[in-house]
């Protein structure tokens, strides 16, 4: 698989997933969607890391704030919380100690605030990928 392809699979496969995290907000299933935001901006990060790493598979790893140091990225403090924040989406979903907590934490509100925020996030971090192009 050539650099290109490889970052196009990762990138084809979080558009998906902000597709589908559309889908779940819609549907008020916003417990889902954030952990869906979180998948989303997983995946741009590891086509981040195959541009910045001669084409490397991607280590297995979900923490974002790790995933985005391997990858070179510079965050500010903010940016690295926001990323830990977000972190907690994809545990809390997932496991069922944290679930309900999530479901009733995950308000539209509180929800749409996230997910415009890790939407913003995807766009800055494909905008990372592009301009390593060039």
């Amino acid at each position: 698989m050539t650099i290109g392809e490889h970052i196009s699979y990762w990138i084809k496969s979080a558009e998906h997933d902000i597709e589908t995290a559309e889908s779940l907000f819609m549907s008020e299933k916003f417990d889902w969607c954030l952990f869906i935001g979180h998948l989303i901006l997983e995946k741009s990060l590891k086509a981040i890391y195959v541009k910045n790493n001669d084409n490397r598979i991607p280590p297995k790893i979900h923490n974002l704030v790790r995933l985005a140091e391997i990858s070179g990225l510079q965050l500010t403090q903010k940016n690295k919380i926001f990323l830990d924040e977000v972190n907690d989406f994809n545990m809390e979903v997932r496991y069922p100690d944290y679930k309900h907590s999530c479901y009733e934490l995950c308000t539209e509100e509180y929800t749409k605030k996230y997910f415009s925020k890790i939407k913003e996030f995807y766009q800055w971090f494909v905008s990372r990928i592009e301009l390593k192009k060039s």
